[in-house]
């Protein structure tokens, strides 16, 4: 994994402009101690609305419809699919279930940066992007987050198959699932994935996996968000590194997404170690890094956890990246970033897909 320890927070004068009045803004946005004033930060979450018709230029390739998961707890997600499959195109189409990052407190679904991000997974994946708008913080405390993206696979598990066919223009292999996310839905991927992993156990009251047509071919998780009492040398060095995410703004989303009372040594926040348990089934990881992030040593750990436990890790660094930096398609990273992916689905796509 690289390493950036000349970084310090000039680096932000060298991005492109929008991306750093873009960073002022959340900056703005968030108190000393780390906590939200969601009423400025809500005036700049510009929404996108589904483009259900016929796309125009700007959703270049790219039709998305929002659908209802659960009514009770509001749970829905936004579904992106190509708006048409070229003759010589593999078929059927990758899954993707994204969750979206936001220190479990923060943005939707149709969250303008996310909405973009997801369109050009599909566009340049041509798969099926499935954007969970799951319950927040701190209304909804852990495990909410969690029962929600366990909700949205069993729905896609369980839902009759003419249902995407109605908005996708090609079949769908939902045995080739890639659960896909960032920040705290990198968390999000972790804890989703070994919950769905473990339901294939013999002692499990649902359904097994193998009788189950959502397969988990890869987890995609982009600068988790991981922690614990312990400060790291990344979190001490990197603190005010970037606008985008500091020691105390962490800390103030595990004080409201944590269990009342819990440290951020609680099993959600410290995912490494030998206390972690992980289904024989957990499926391929590809965790993301980057130089400039004060997480940095927390995906390593967690790298290292994975390893030790001998599941397949790809690790993919970018040395000059801080934290958050995938969702301004300015910087040359973020499109770097969408080609690594790629590369991890088609793999494992393959391999799911062969021992099928």
């Amino acid at each position: 994994m690289g390493s950036s320890s000349s970084k310090n927070p000039s680096h932000m004068s060298s991005l492109p402009w929008m991306v750093r009045i873009q960073a002022a803004a959340f900056q703005m946005a968030q108190r000393r101690d780390g906590s939200i004033w969601r009423p400025l930060l809500f005036l700049g979450d510009l929404k996108t609305a589904a483009s259900r018709a016929t796309p125009s230029p700007d959703t270049s390739e790219v039709r998305s419809t929002d659908i209802t998961i659960d009514v009770s707890r509001g749970l829905w997600a936004r579904v992106f699919c190509p708006t048409a499959i070229a003759d010589d195109a593999p078929a059927p189409l990758p899954v993707f279930v994204y969750f979206h990052g936001g220190g479990f407190m923060l943005f939707s679904a149709s969250f303008g940066p996310y909405d973009t991000f997801c369109r050009r997974l599909c566009r340049k994946l041509r798969a099926v992007v499935v954007s969970v708008n799951y319950r927040l913080a701190p209304e909804h405390r852990f495990p909410a987050a969690y029962d929600d993206g366990v909700a949205t696979l069993r729905y896609l598990d369980e839902t009759p198959t003419p249902l995407l066919a109605d908005l996708v223009p090609a079949p769908v292999d939902l045995a080739s699932c890639f659960l896909v996310g960032d920040s705290s839905g990198g968390n999000m991927v972790h804890h989703v994935a070994q919950r769905w992993a473990s339901m294939s156990s013999a002692t499990s009251l649902q359904p097994p996996l193998r009788m189950r047509r959502l397969r988990l071919a890869g987890a995609v998780l982009i600068q988790p968000f991981f922690g614990g009492e312990e400060r790291t040398e990344a979190e001490v060095r990197l603190d005010k590194a970037c606008r985008i995410l500091s020691v105390a703004r962490a800390d103030r989303y595990w004080r409201e997404f944590l269990p009342e009372g819990a440290s951020r040594d609680h099993p959600a926040a410290r995912v490494c170690g030998e206390g972690v348990e992980l289904a024989d089934t957990f499926p391929p990881a590809m965790v993301v890094t980057g130089g400039i992030d004060l997480l940095k040593d927390w995906h390593a750990r967690y790298v290292e956890t994975l390893r030790g436990k001998g599941k397949l890790v790809r690790v993919v660094d970018y040395p000059d990246a801080f934290h958050g930096f995938y969702v301004f398609p300015e910087l040359a990273d973020s499109g770097k970033l969408i080609e690594d992916i790629k590369l991890f689905v088609d793999d494992h796509r393959t391999k799911a897909s062969g021992s099928d």
